[in-house]
């Protein structure tokens, strides 16, 4: 069964929701890929897509090199489906007329259905509460295509061409504002396009282990694994395809949390019996971030070491052809913008940088995944629920969590706090509804009283989120007692410390880690 034959292209033209549009159209277990609007029609014919989805984005279709697409795109026979400026310029190049509406329509919006089209199937005509974004709107439909539905500001909130299977829609169905977005979408997908439900973690996992037994045929592998779902997934994935072939690299780089090198280590031991060679370069680590204040500065310190201590250890190995690594979908559509890489808000810790010198070919399972999915898999493979469902823990650790100089001292006050933080967290049942919960060491001394004397010492903050895929995040509105249970113990129990407060600010405008 080849879980690609079936599949949606989506045209990104900016929108800040396309990796949304792909998330439903995944979650309906329908295979899809995001390539930029730009993708030549050549290249559209090779994907051989059996639906086409244009996304929503930030231009105007009369502006000046505004992104457009080749209209022999809509002779292809396939069903397509435009989103906001999607549909405006579907509309724009087969003859319709786009303006600038008189007043512009963000957020909350009533829409009225009245036609039953295909892609309306099964919702009657019950007004529908929909998410709006735009400036312009839709004055005149093109040639073959009928109004399915309209706005108090939007004349054709919706358009369609029943005949040729094209569709536009004036609001955004991906995102969770929008009443039957789903709903709609599937019907796109699976009613219009006529796609089967055939992407499952299942059908995925067994497409993929052929897939590296083709690549890496006889070569061995090696792969670097931090004790996230990522590495670690990617880990059992090679080990299942390539049986006694693969060595793990677990590099303890002296910034991880409590115990973390050796539940790791022992978790995929026992499960998955892999060759894993664990190598503790803490003292190394150290000796790199003394005196490194800058945030950026201390991921690059940490990523850069993280590749001399893995090319040495590689390098003892022999035979060795291919790399595994934990590349995950949203990497590789940044990777591909039509904007181009978008500017850096911080470097990420990756080992691709060793390719260069060690000469090894990458294996890269999960880069056709976003990060639900993953976990979707490690489900499957039979991974613990403790480190499927684990909150994503960045790969300079503890030290971007540390404002300031890193040092063993000032990790160890950290490396406890955060422990009562996530000890309180799972025992008040929360630790699933939060998308990450962590302590952050601030690089400030308050003045306090404990045992009528007077102290000064650390202050730490509390940082506890709720998110969908982490783009963007809300503070956790956490029980006053969680609060004060967590205050309470990390003042008590960590030697160092004696003020403690809550990060209540939401991404945007913040960011969910400090640095």
């Amino acid at each position: 069964m080849d879980i690609h034959s079936s599949k949606i292209l989506i045209l990104d033209f900016g929108s800040q929701y396309t990796q949304l549009i792909a998330r439903r159209v995944r979650e309906a277990h329908v295979y899809c890929e995001i390539h930029p609007y730009n993708i030549s029609l050549s290249a559209v014919k090779l994907f051989n897509p059996r639906g086409i989805i244009l996304s929503g984005g930030p231009s105007s279709v009369y502006d000046r090199g505004a992104p457009t697409i080749d209209k022999e795109i809509f002779r292809l026979a396939v069903p397509i489906l435009g989103i906001c400026y999607g549909m405006q310029l579907t509309s724009k190049l087969l003859g319709g007329s786009v303006e600038r509406s008189r007043k512009r329509e963000y957020g909350p919006a009533t829409l009225f259905i009245e036609d039953t089209s295909a892609l309306f199937h099964g919702l009657g005509k019950k007004p529908l509460k929909v998410w709006m974004s735009h400036g312009d709107r839709v004055e005149r439909l093109p040639r073959g295509f009928k109004s399915i539905a309209t706005s108090a500001n939007s004349i054709y909130g919706a358009m369609g061409n029943e005949k040729s299977r094209i569709y536009g829609v004036q609001f955004h169905p991906e995102v969770a504002h929008t009443e039957q977005g789903e709903r709609i979408l599937r019907n796109f997908i699976l009613r219009i396009c006529g796609l089967k439900p055939l992407w499952t973690m299942r059908s995925f996992i067994e497409t993929t282990v052929e897939d590296i037994k083709r690549k890496v045929g006889g070569g061995k592998v090696v792969c670097g694994i931090s004790g996230g779902v990522d590495s670690s997934v990617t880990a059992a994935l090679v080990a299942r395809a390539v049986k006694g072939r693969l060595t793990c690299i677990f590099v303890d780089n002296g910034v991880l949390r409590k115990g973390e090198a050796e539940k790791v280590y022992s978790t995929l031991k026992k499960n998955f019996k892999m060759r894993i060679k664990k190598v503790d370069s803490s003292r190394r680590f150290f000796k790199r971030l003394k005196g490194v204040i800058d945030p950026e500065r201390k991921r690059k310190a940490i990523g850069n070491e993280f590749i001399r201590v893995f090319e040495e250890e590689a390098k003892k190995l022999k035979g060795v052809c291919f790399l595994a690594q934990g590349t995950l979908y949203p990497d590789v559509i940044e990777s591909v913008s039509f904007k181009g890489p978008s500017a850096t808000i911080k470097s990420h810790h990756n080992v691709g940088g060793l390719l260069k010198g060690m000469r090894l070919t990458l294996v890269e399972p999960l880069r056709e995944l976003f990060k639900d999915e993953v976990r979707g898999v490690g489900s499957e493979l039979g991974f613990p629920e403790e480190l499927v469902n684990r909150h994503p823990f960045p790969g300079p650790g503890l030290a971007i969590r540390i404002i300031g100089e890193v040092t063993p001292e000032r990790c160890a006050i950290l490396r406890e706090a955060d422990s009562i933080v996530l000890e309180e967290i799972k025992g008040a049942g929360l630790y699933k509804e939060l998308w990450q919960a962590f302590a952050v060491l601030l690089p400030i001394k308050t003045v306090g009283v404990m045992g009528d004397e007077r102290t000064y010492e650390c202050a730490v903050a509390v940082r506890a989120v709720t998110s969908v895929d982490g783009m963007t995040a809300d503070w956790a509105r956490l029980p006053y007692d969680v609060m004060q249970r967590v205050s309470s113990r990390i003042i008590n129990e960590v030697k160092g410390v004696n003020r403690v407060v809550y990060d209540i600010s939401s991404k945007p405008p913040g960011t969910i880690e400090w640095e």
